[in-house]
Formats: structure tokens, C-alpha cells, sequence
């Protein structure tokens, strides 16, 4: 006879193709449910907040939901970080987790409920009658506001016989926020009026365009204005036309392209929250310039905004695109007047800095030319981050996974790429890391290795420092002696779990990559790149937050 944890797990798999987590006492029975009974891939990582962060990166990687689980206790407490950073950043996830038995909690037991509520996401614990239902209300919930939920199972309760499982049932989620009525129809009309009357129009996307599916019609609506594009550090590649991109808007972005942003007569902006990096710290648009933003949230989230459209993305670029063309305007022409090929050129570097170890900037123009275009690139958190950002294109902002960045952690690296290449069987994984944060994921090393195998690649910017910190804080005279690492030798760590490394202390060692790339993927390992860089090369976003802060 099927037992609670049967009904999680059949049910959970009806939605899910993969899991990701650590076996403990408290999931023992749920994993035991999925391997027998289910079609859905169970990967094991090392650290349970791996899990959550491998979940969140197959999410971001592929639109697809996944799911997490855990043990209770600690099991559940080392999973906090990376649930916190599903519920900043928007990303649906289910953690399937133990709990304490329904009597009440024992010595070791902690306050589960009040722990996932206290970073944002709802907990539903499933009861010997109503596992399945509650399964599908978690599922439906993650899905509907776009948010992780919890879904416990106490520990006496998970061997129960339950009966059969129920059929699979289809979920029910609203429709996309559908502009609608009078005053809202004005506003669209008076919006594409001013893009189709606008001499430098732009058009900026983020992470949330990408999700509703705006990318066409935002190609459609920038040909249609002869608008200069420009996206969030997770919307890049959303416009299907790259010849008039200026790149990621704020701090990642060239000085020059950013100069052209600036100049806009009328910038739209869609699916992005105009953080304080995105918008340079208010700098990003000129004085006299109209900004208008198309969200889903219930208000404007800056102040420069002109004018708001609640709706969602791709219906509003759809109907600004109708009226556009209705107006029969004429494009701006901008676009085809200004070298954006040159505005978006990053400084290469001076290959070797002052203190002859190797300028960041050169080892990632270098390998801008080497990295297999098929990539996905996952990234770490920390000063090294600008660098694939500024140098390496991805083709779609689903292969540019930032786990991490909405909760500011580092130390997630490793354990997104197991979910990134679960969501990608056939791409290659590259990861960006730093050693500070390297170190702290070092658990997950062995998972990344193994999942990605002979499609995976780790560059990791090993400057032996936290850069953030003694950019901001050594700066200001604090000690620098916490701010630095002993130099590590990630070559070695990572050889010895399965993976070929090299160390590369100048640019031509970088040339293996090319070498490994032309192999088959069933002949080659896992490869680490141990880049010994200069921490004295400052990133130009962290040279514009200090600048803010000073």
C-alpha cells in the first residue's frame, strides 16, 4: 500500500523531472518513494543548501519547475541561505522536507514553520489523508507567485499507508496580467505616441520580459521605433537583434554605451525592478528624459519613473506594437546613426598587472574568444562578477544563471551547475567564481564535477582576497588582514575529485580551453581553471558603488 511519502513523491513527479538534495532521516522515506515509483531524477549534492541553490539554477536555466528536499533539524537549517535567495529573487521551487512528528518536537528540533517564514516562504505539512492535495497546493502556490514553499513531512507520518494515490489533477494558475479597460488602453495608446514621436528612443528588458515571453515583441516594438536596446544583468540576449544592443544597463555596462542610455528622449522599461545597479544610482537616464515602466508589481519601483503600466510584458509590448504601427511613424533612425560596435567595447586590459599577476579583464576577453558558444555560464557572488557580465555574450537570458545575487551571498556557485546542467543535457556549463566564495561551496566542487562532467568548465578568479571588501573597506584604511585568503590551490582541489585543472598564470595557459572544447565530450573531464589575477584591478561597478557611497 502507497504511504504519505508515495503520494509526495508521485505527485511531485507529475510536475517535476528533477530533485535535488541530501538523504537524511527525515526524507529517507520520500526519496525511497521517488526512486521506486516515479520517473523523476533524483541528483545528489553534498551540503542541503546545495540543493535549494540546484533547484533555483534548473529553474532559471529552463523555466521548468524543480524541486529540493532535506532531512529536518540541521538538514533544514543549512538549506536557509539558498531559500532565501529562491524567495528574493522570484523563483518557484518546492523543498520537500522532514519535520518533527506530529506529538511534538524532540531536543534537536527546531521551529521549522517559523525559520521558512522568517525568510518569506510558506510551509505546508502534509497530514495522513491529504498528502497529494497538499502537494498540489504547494506546487500551485511556488507557480502562482512565483515564491519557494516548503512541504513538510513529519517524521511519524511519512511510513504511513495512505491508500491509493490520487490521479494527477491540473494545476490551476492565473493567466498573465491582462491590460485592460479604458484608462489603461489611454495609457498604452499615449505611450506608443511617444515612442513613435521619440529621436532616441530606448527599450530595456529584465529578467521578468524573459519569463512573460516578451522577447519577439520587444524585437518587433524596438525595429518598429528604431529603438537602441539595452537589458538587466538577467535579461541578457532577451532582443532578438544584437546589432543594437548597448548591453547590460548599470555599473556592467561600457561607459559608452551607458553615455547613449543617458541621452534617451523616451525609455520604456519592461519586466525590471530598476534596482540601484541597473539605474547607476539614479545616473542611468538623463534629466528631460521620459521613463516609462511595464511591471507586474502594483506600483512604480523608482522614483524616475514617468508613467507606469501594470500589466504583463509581453501583452503590453504587443499592444504598444499594434499602436505603433497603427500610428504608421516612421523609426527614429538613431540607432542606425550611432557605433554601438564600439560603444559596447570593454577595456581588454594590460595582460599582467602591477603586481605581475594577471589583469582579470584580459583572462576574460581572452576566453570570451575560447568558451564554447553553447554556454550557459553560472555565476558566483562577489567582485569578480562584472567580468562575465562585461565580457562574455550569452544567447538568452536563461543562460545566465546568478543564484545568489538578489540575497547578496556568495558561495552558491558550485551548486548551480548541477541544476543548470540538468536543464541543459546537451550545452556547456561554465562556471565564474571566486576563491572566497569557492571556498565556501567547496562541499559541492565533487557535485559540479560529477554532474557536468566533460561539459562543465570553472574559472575561479583566485586573487587570495575577498575583493569586495578590501575594494570598499580597505579603501577606507579598515585592516585588511581579515579581507585576505592564503592562496589556494583549487587545481588541486579539484583534481582530486575528477577533474583536469589548470592553473593559469598566464594567458597562454588559457589556451587548453580551445584543446578541450575540440574533444569529444565522453573523452574529456570536468575542467578547472585556476586563474591567479591581481587584486588590484578595481571593476568598474565597484568603482560606480564607491563613487555612490563615498
Amino acid at each position: 500500500m502507497p504511504t504519505v511519502s508515495a503520494h509526495v513523491a508521485r505527485t511531485l513527479a507529475a510536475h517535476v523531472d528533477h530533485v535535488f538534495g541530501v538523504m537524511g532521516n527525515g526524507n529517507a522515506w520520500f526519496l525511497d518513494a521517488l526512486e521506486r515509483g516515479t520517473d523523476a531524477a533524483f541528483v545528489a549534492v553534498r551540503h542541503e543548501v546545495g540543493g535549494v541553490v540546484a533547484a533555483d539554477a534548473h529553474f532559471r536555466a529552463s523555466g521548468r519547475l524543480a524541486a529540493a528536499t532535506a532531512t529536518y533539524g540541521a538538514g533544514f537549517t543549512n538549506a536557509l541561505t539558498g531559500l532565501a535567495e529562491a524567495v528574493q529573487a522570484g523563483v518557484p521551487l518546492v523543498l520537500v522536507v522532514g519535520d518533527e512528528p506530529t506529538s511534538g518536537p524532540r531536543p534537536w528540533g527546531v521551529d521549522q514553520i517559523a525559520l521558512a517564514s522568517a525568510v518569506g516562504a510558506r510551509t505546508y505539512t502534509v497530514g495522513r489523508t491529504d498528502a497529494a492535495a497538499t502537494t498540489v497546493i504547494a506546487i500551485e502556490h511556488a507557480l502562482a507567485y512565483g515564491v519557494p514553499t516548503v512541504l513538510a513531512i513529519p517524521y511519524d507520518v511519512a511510513s504511513f499507508e495512505a491508500g491509493e494515490v490520487p490521479e494527477t489533477v491540473p494545476l490551476r494558475l492565473p493567466a498573465p496580467l491582462t491590460p485592460a479597460g479604458d484608462f489603461v488602453e489611454r495609457a498604452i495608446a499615449d505611450l506608443a505616441g511617444r515612442l513613435a514621436d521619440a529621436q532616441r528612443p530606448v527599450l530595456l528588458a529584465g529578467r521578468g520580459a524573459w519569463l512573460a515571453g516578451a522577447g519577439p515583441a520587444l524585437g518587433e516594438l524596438a525595429a518598429a521605433t528604431g529603438a537602441l536596446t539595452a537589458t538587466t544583468a538577467l535579461g541578457r540576449g532577451i532582443f532578438p537583434d544584437a546589432r543594437y544592443d548597448l548591453g547590460v544597463a548599470g555599473g556592467f555596462g561600457a561607459e559608452a554605451a551607458m553615455e547613449l542610455v543617458r541621452q534617451a528622449d523616451v525609455a520604456v522599461v519592461f519586466g525590471a525592478s530598476l534596482n540601484q545597479f541597473t539605474m547607476r544610482f539614479g545616473e542611468l537616464f538623463g534629466p528631460g528624459g521620459h521613463v516609462a515602466q511595464v511591471d507586474t508589481a502594483p506600483t512604480a519601483t523608482h522614483p524616475h519613473v514617468g508613467a507606469y503600466l501594470r500589466g504583463d510584458a509581453r501583452l503590453v509590448a504587443e499592444a504598444l506594437v499594434e499602436d505603433v504601427r497603427r500610428i504608421d511613424a516612421s523609426a527614429s533612425g538613431w540607432r542606425e546613426r550611432v557605433d554601438v560596435a564600439a560603444s559596447v567595447r570593454h577595456d581588454p586590459g594590460t595582460g599582467v598587472a602591477g603586481d605581475g599577476r594577471l589583469d582579470p579583464r584580459s583572462v576574460a576577453a581572452r576566453l570570451a574568444e575560447l568558451l564554447p558558444e553553447d554556454r550557459v555560464v553560472v555565476s558566483d557572488g562577489g567582485h569578480f562578477i562584472g567580468w562575465a557580465n562585461m565580457y562574455w555574450p550569452v544567447a538568452s537570458p536563461d543562460r545566465m544563471i546568478m543564484v545568489g545575487t538578489a540575497f547578496q551571498s556568495i558561495g552558491l556557485g558550485f551548486p548551480s551547475v548541477p541544476g543548470a546542467a540538468a536543464a541543459n543535457p546537451d550545452a556547456t556549463i561554465v562556471l565564474t567564481t571566486g576563491d572566497g566564495g569557492g571556498l565556501m561551496a567547496l562541499a559541492d566542487l565533487e557535485s559540479a564535477v560529477r554532474t557536468a562532467a566533460g561539459r562543465g568548465i570553472a574559472v575561479v578568479w583566485n586573487d587570495a582576497v575577498y575583493g569586495a571588501e578590501v575594494h570598499v573597506y580597505g579603501a577606507k584604511g579598515l585592516a585588511e588582514g581579515p579581507m585576505r585568503i592564503p592562496e589556494v590551490d583549487f587545481a588541486g582541489l579539484a583534481a582530486a575529485v575528477g577533474a583536469e585543472a589548470v592553473v593559469v598564470h598566464e594567458l597562454a595557459d588559457l589556451d587548453r580551453v580551445a584543446a578541450w572544447a575540440a574533444e569529444p565530450v565522453a573523452d574529456r573531464r570536468f575542467l578547472l581553471l585556476d586563474c591567479r589575477v591581481s587584486d588590484r584591478v578595481v571593476a568598474p561597478y565597484q568603482r560606480e558603488i564607491l563613487h555612490a557611497n563615498r
